[in-house]
């Protein structure tokens, strides 16, 4: 049954990450705005993130390629998380946001690695068990 679970939750991943990775180029300007000014080529970010999105959610649906997926979402969580904290700092720039919201964003990117690191093993990584 975890393993069902497990995953179930891994398409659920890697829907979300392609969904999110389209979502760069249909709503760039959203995404510009979470751009910390001291960050240079704000565009060429936003549509890196995208494109780096989009295939490691797609790379997490395929097992030879799952593993290393994984590890480069969580790489991918921890490049953009000073993005996610831009926008709690300039909850204006977000009106249709709770400020709420954009802080609870914060802690919701550790559930999200910890959720990626779940998949850090190949299934052929793991040891075998006799009985």
């Amino acid at each position: 049954m975890i393993k069902n679970v497990k995953t179930s939750l891994k398409v659920v991943l890697g829907i979300a990450l392609v969904g999110a990775g389209l979502n760069h180029f249909l709503s760039t300007d959203f995404y510009l705005k979470m751009m910390p000014p001291y960050l240079p080529w704000h565009l060429e970010l936003v549509y890196l993130s995208g494109v780096a999105e989009l295939l490691l959610g797609i790379l997490l649906l395929v097992r030879r390629t799952s593993a290393i997926a994984a590890w480069g979402i969580i790489a991918l969580l921890i490049a953009v998380f000073p993005a996610n904290l831009q926008m709690a700092l300039e909850p204006g720039q977000f009106p249709n946001i709770p400020e709420i919201a954009l802080w609870l964003r914060l802690p919701l990117q550790a559930v999200l690695i910890a959720w990626a690191y779940w998949y850090t093993r190949s299934p052929s990584s793991r040891p075998i068990h006799h009985r």
